[in-house]
């Protein structure tokens, strides 16, 4: 710290004033390391772990019955990184257990969008996501989650990331600073999407990389294997009688073969040791070809050749492009091949252990990890994603490439985490109600009493207060109230004070009032998180309203609840313009949300619509997602949504959603769309 900086920070100081955040690097300056990326706003790495907030997990539904089974597989719709400090509150309390009763996720996965602006096309070319972060915020963003999945882990975990040629060099770096250069494994090498575009000033990009890094020392690794190959032609191919010897010298020369003791020929070694090639022996894999001859290192001439019989498979080293890199099975962007997680999955993790995707997308992780027996974790901001995985865990088959018989997959429940039905948690009891308004807050919970008066915990020194809605409905929280505690504890207490209560509780709109020094500060369910609390700004997780914004990089830390919007629409059967036969439509007339605003509701129109999901065989129980429109596309069609007839069972049901992620929900007949009813 300089002297200027040093005087600065005395004069904050006698004044009574915070200190800027971006001063904590100075006062606190990270250990050295012998190399770092450094970058403005780069936070330690604790700083990270104690600044992020840890949202609830609030159960939507679970699939499959539970059989008394502690461990439930868990996709979860949230922002990952205040996923993720929840989960890190799960393994610290042994809420996170593998099979084995170790505790940790065992293996991450992780494919996040590359950040680099471009637009990546998918099949026939069209342009499938566009990812928008660049530079420093870009990596800040993967840096933040990095820390957290490090403490995650097992002890003896390991991590893969996925990146291309843009940042990969950059997380290179940060992954070493924060797993340990020792603990870096490998860089693999994978199939990107193949171009042969010519008249360019660069080669075609036809490889992505894998970096693979392990927790520890002691990690467990599987030592893949696959099938013998042609180096050339790329098929599998017999193995063969090899010769024992590769170029060089090693000591001892001598081996003893089938008792009799060999030397290799001049300016070669024995590839093998003598424990190898006893074992060799003992398995029927080693001989005498008596047709080959040579001379050994005294140059006596040898009659026959030790060989051995290669093995039908060989080591998996770090090149992968024998297998695909991308998949386009779910019409969801930037899909991951089922082969490549096969080889991940099986190499980093075993059975009944935990495997974690926190850019889940279209769940080729957590496919792979069913069909495999591990448990998994998946978590995604955007709901397409969500109902792309819900379908696809549901609609299971056996074998890897989803081919072969069906597979009922183990009981998984569906969490939100940020975007919460309030009406549910109404009708919690007052101790759950109590438990989700402290974790919500980040609040100790620890009940003591203060001047006779019962408080439920602690926050940043300070006391907290939760109402208790269920006993007082009706009753409003305003000065005099807050006064009242003021009188009763007010000499009693630090210099903050904080209650938590429903938003329509508080009959004042500040967000703390000041009495005597003390501030009592107004924790409002849903919205009210200010800055001088939170230290930055909180948003809704919003939903994209085209394709190119399938994967933007949106940091939406923060929570909301449930506001189903109110939609009109039309559905029928007619012609298209332009088209010879009829096709079934929806035509959405009117559409309101309410978008959250700092001290209210605040009704948005059409700009405010996102998506709509169609799921067009349902069953009356489940939602699976057969089709969706963006906003974009919809409007384009003067707000119609085309589909065929052909595919509409007895019903539809459509979800039309916001950009904040509310839907309304509306089951449509084939009465409605004016069709016949369909035949037994």
């Amino acid at each position: 710290m300089n002297d200027e900086l040093r005087q600065r920070l005395i004069d904050r100081l006698k004044r009574g004033e915070d200190l800027p955040r971006e001063w904590a690097r100075e006062i606190f300056p990270p250990e050295k390391m012998e190399y770092e990326l450094v970058y403005h706003g780069k936070e330690r790495e604790g700083d990270i772990l104690a600044n992020t907030m840890a949202v609830p997990l609030q159960e939507v539904r679970t699939f499959g019955k539970t059989n008394g089974d502690d461990w439930r597989n868990k996709l979860i719709l949230g922002d990952n990184l205040q996923v993720l400090k929840r989960l890190i509150e799960m393994k610290r309390e042994g809420r996170l257990c593998n099979a084995d009763g170790t505790f940790g996720v065992q293996l991450v996965y992780i494919d996040p969008p590359f950040g680099t602006g471009d637009e990546y096309g998918g099949n026939n070319a069209e342009i499938a996501y566009s990812a928008k972060k660049q530079g420093t915020e870009f990596i800040d963003f993967v840096r933040r989650r990095l820390v957290m999945l490090q403490e995650l882990l097992a002890d003896d975990g390991s991590i893969c990331v996925r990146l291309d040629y843009h940042f990969a060099h950059y997380i290179k770096v940060v992954m070493d600073e924060i797993f340990g250069l020792q603990n870096f494994q490998n860089e693999i090498v994978i199939n990107r999407v193949k171009r042969q575009l010519r008249n360019l000033t660069r080669l075609n990009v036809s490889t992505e990389s894998i970096f693979f890094y392990s927790k520890s020392s002691s990690f467990y690794f599987s030592n893949p294997e696959s099938p013998r190959v042609c180096n050339f032609c790329g098929r599998e191919k017999d193995p063969i009688w090899d010769d024992m010897v590769s170029p060089g010298l090693r000591n001892p020369p001598e081996r003893i073969i089938f008792g009799k003791k060999y030397l290799p020929r001049r300016g070669r070694h024995f590839m093998y040791t003598q424990e190898k090639i006893d074992e060799l022996e003992t398995q029927g894999r080693l001989r005498i070809n008596h047709d080959i001859g040579y001379y050994d290192l005294n140059g006596r001439k040898i009659s026959g050749r030790p060989e051995y019989l290669q093995t039908e498979n060989v080591p998996i080293d770090t090149n992968w492009t024998d297998i695909r890199g991308y998949a386009y099975t779910t019409d969801y962007p930037t899909e991951n091949h089922e082969d490549l997680l096969e080889r991940v999955v099986r190499m980093g993790s075993k059975e009944g252990e935990i495997v974690l995707d926190c850019f889940a997308g279209s769940g080729t992780t957590l496919a792979i990890a069913e069909k495999l027996g591990r448990r998994w974790i998946g978590i995604d901001r955007g709901k397409l994603a969500v109902y792309t995985i819900q379908k696809r865990m549901l609609t299971l088959k056996k074998e890897i490439g989803n081919k072969g018989k069906p597979l009922a997959p183990k009981p998984f429940t569906l969490y939100n985490a940020g975007l919460y039905d309030f009406a549910t948690l109404k009708q919690l009891p007052r101790d759950d109600w109590r438990f989700f308004a402290l974790q919500l807050f980040e609040c100790k919970d620890e009940k003591h009493k203060i001047g006779g008066l019962e408080l439920d915990g602690k926050r940043r020194g300070g006391s907290v207060l939760v109402y208790d809605h269920h006993g007082n409905p009706d009753t409003k929280i305003d000065e005099e109230a807050v006064l009242s505690i003021h009188r009763r504890i007010g000499d009693k207490i630090s210099r903050q004070f904080y209650i938590i209560a429903p938003r329509h509780t508080f009959a004042f709109q500040q967000d703390y009032l000041t009495f005597d020094g003390v501030r009592y500060y107004a924790l409002r369910i849903p919205y009210s998180f200010i800055n001088e609390l939170h230290r930055r700004e909180f948003s809704a997780l919003q939903q994209p309203q085209d394709e190119t914004a399938v994967n933007d990089l949106i940091d939406a830390e923060g929570f909301d609840f449930i506001q189903p919007p109110t939609v009109k629409y039309k559905a029928g059967v007619k012609k298209r313009p332009g088209q010879l036969l009829k096709e079934a439509y929806i035509k959405l007339e009117s559409f309101e949300s309410k978008a959250r605003v700092r001290g209210g509701l605040e009704s948005r129109g059409m700009d405010a619509f996102s998506m709509l999901l169609l799921d067009l065989n349902y069953n009356g129980e489940v939602f699976q997602l057969h089709t969706h429109f963006y906003a974009k596309d919809i409007a384009a069609a003067e707000w119609h949504a085309w589909f065929p007839v052909e595919a509409i069972g007895e019903k539809i049901m459509a979800v039309f959603m916001d950009i904040y992620g509310n839907e309304a929900t509306r089951v449509i007949t084939r009465d409605e769309l004016k069709l016949p009813a369909l035949e037994e």
